[in-house]
């Protein structure tokens, strides 16, 4: 099939889907987001939203979820009902599920997100009533925003190997795992982002270039994704 039939036939799921986001979102009422995305456009890659969890619009960018997703490329799986929270401490409870074409391949997402915070404090409370109160486990962040570059500086900035030092301070090995790891994020499946991240780590442009090139070159653990 030629990729002019391809984008038509993904432009016809997407619209198909378009009622089916605003359904989600009434029938779980406030505490539901749903949103379309349309991968074929990183930087914006939401075609539909219902709801305002995140509080994201069309337009929006996607997630480091989102970009994820497309590291994996064929090898892409649903993820259904794992726990995320909101840069303000919003809990979601989440899933994405991958749209494909007829070939196989991903072109976009419909995820869910409900937020259970008050169902998550409620449920701390009974346990302490009870006197079985534990600590939580601790939930990942994921930054939801409009903007394409915000998501790439947290993923960068809350990089363990970002975190408690500076790029000076890593060695060879360490750079190599830092950008072994952004890429198979999917952070450089995003236009522009290697020029991004080299601003965001202090270095050049071709310094970032090398060092992608190196880590797709030399093998090395997989990514910490879920």
């Amino acid at each position: 099939m030629s990729e002019p039939a391809l984008d038509a036939e993904r432009d016809a799921v997407l619209a198909a889907l378009r009622p089916v986001v605003d359904g989600i979102a009434a029938t779980f009422g406030p505490v539901c987001e749903a949103v379309l995305h349309d991968y074929r456009r990183p930087e914006h890659s939401v075609v539909a939203v219902a709801g305002s969890v995140t509080g994201r619009q069309v337009g929006a960018a996607m997630s480091e979820i989102g970009m994820r997703v497309l590291a994996r490329g064929e090898d892409a799986r649903d993820e259904l009902n794992y726990v995320t929270r909101t840069a303000d401490g919003t809990l979601l409870k989440s899933s994405t599920m991958v749209l494909r074409d007829s070939t196989g391949a991903v072109f976009g997402a419909l995820c869910v997100n409900l937020d259970v915070t008050a169902v998550d404090r409620a449920h701390a409370l009974l346990g302490a009533l009870a006197g079985t109160a534990r600590t939580p486990a601790e939930v990942p962040a994921t930054t939801f925003g409009d903007d394409i570059d915000a998501v790439v500086d947290a993923i960068v900035d809350a990089h363990p190997l970002r975190r408690d030092t500076s790029w000076a301070a890593l060695d060879r090995e360490r750079r190599l795992e830092l950008f072994r790891d952004l890429d198979g994020r999917g952070v450089f499946a995003v236009r522009r982002s290697v020029e991004h991240v080299a601003a965001r780590l202090g270095i050049s442009r071709a310094s970032a270039y090398h060092y992608l090139s190196q880590a797709r070159a030399v093998p090395g653990p997989a990514a910490d994704t879920p």
